[in-house]
């Protein structure tokens, strides 16, 4: 009798096993079928403003409307579709449309090429085309973000930046609230500041391409989100801890491809014991990244102590297949004087700024114009 129970409450365990089994292959099946239909539905939704937005344009210049005139045409189409199709057909929604249509019809949007099957491309898209290592963003077809983002995206005047928002979107799956957050930061004009001139014009076709330590840096570091107000009293202490209760935040704003391994990482060298803020990994660059952070003005003191951190990681810590250690000091002011001298040319370490505060955009905007004139300028002379 024993063993016949033996027996049946094994059958019924392979049964249980099975049955798990099976019912999370279904499930994944399920969550991934929703997940596409959610995506198909986004991309149907904005090619269809896209087409309304193309109707508007061919009826005002077909009609040589005034503009007067044409806010009135879009009074009684927005009535009569909210009639007929219920709300969403504001005259705002069909302005935002018209609008849509007349930047991206010259300006197309991006999308990966292994991602658009051949019968169904369609006109107006572009698209990322992979390439050995390196993404290669080239014409093609389709729009590939939601359409709440186009909206974020038409905003955008300087065609470069929205070009780089759009590929930096799509691939690295930002919500709405972070697309908001990182054109409101000025990521771009703070990325192409810290890059010289053919970098900055493969930010517009390709993003932000992470293949060396200095791809990561970018000028300043926005730390908004930590809550501190610039002109309070705050340690040291305090930005680390606001950081942590932010980690998702920071991780964004530090760029593509960080995870966070530890704080206050300590480690023992001749009996002293030594604590580095932050410890990440960057599984792009398959290195570890080193934060300290700093609130006094920069000495040569705390450049040689992110060199022995540096040291001590690269001799005890890294594996044979991960790239050297990064250093970065994080801190109010830099002197890239000091930084300079203190450290050998082929040091992998980097003092960057941070900002409590979203930086001036047309300051950013008016240094870039500069920077990039001062480029144009150098190469007219030779």
């Amino acid at each position: 009798m024993k063993e016949i129970n033996n027996e049946i409450e094994k059958n019924n365990q392979i049964i249980e096993a099975r049955a798990e089994q099976l019912a999370k292959r279904i499930e994944a099946l399920v969550v991934e079928a929703r997940k596409n239909i959610a995506s198909t539905v986004n991309v149907a939704m904005v090619y269809t403003y896209f087409e309304v937005g193309r109707y508007i344009v061919e009826d005002e210049q077909g009609g040589k409307l005034r503009a007067e005139y044409g806010k009135g045409i879009l009074k009684g189409v927005s009535a009569r579709l909210t009639a007929s199709l219920g709300k969403g057909w504001s005259v705002d929604t069909l302005e935002n449309a018209r609008n849509f249509y007349n930047i991206y019809a010259k300006s197309e949007p991006l999308v990966r090429k292994s991602d658009v099957p051949i019968e169904k491309s369609e006109p107006v898209v572009r698209n990322l085309e992979t390439t050995g290592n390196r993404n290669h963003w080239l014409l093609n077809h389709q729009f590939v973000l939601p359409w709440s983002h186009y909206q974020i995206l038409t905003h955008v005047k300087d065609s470069d930046a929205r070009s780089f928002y759009e590929i930096e979107a799509f691939k690295q799956q930002w919500s709405k609230r972070q697309l908001q957050r990182q054109i409101g930061s000025g990521l771009y004009e703070r990325l192409a500041l810290s890059r010289d001139k053919d970098e900055v014009m493969r930010l517009a076709t390709e993003g932000q391409v992470v293949e060396k330590p200095a791809d990561i840096i970018k000028d300043p570091l926005v730390l908004e989100f930590c809550g501190l107000k610039p002109d309070a009293s705050y340690s040291e202490t305090d930005l680390e801890s606001a950081i942590i209760s932010r980690l998702q935040d920071f991780l964004l704003e530090m760029g593509k491809g960080f995870l966070f391994e530890a704080r206050q990482k300590r480690f023992t060298f001749e009996e002293r014991h030594f604590y580095i803020d932050l410890v990440l990994y960057n599984r792009l660059l398959q290195a570890y990244v080193l934060v300290d952070l700093k609130m006094d003005d920069l000495t040569h003191q705390d450049l040689g102590q992110m060199q022995m951190y540096v040291n001590y990681y690269d001799r005890y810590v890294k594996e044979d297949f991960e790239k050297p250690t990064i250093g970065i000091l994080l801190c109010e002011r830099k002197n890239d004087a000091l930084v300079e001298l203190s450290l050998p040319k082929d040091a992998n370490i980097y003092a960057q700024q941070y900002a409590l505060c979203l930086p001036d955009k047309a300051l950013l905007q008016q240094k870039l114009r500069e920077w990039i004139a001062e480029f144009k300028n150098k190469e007219d002379e030779v």
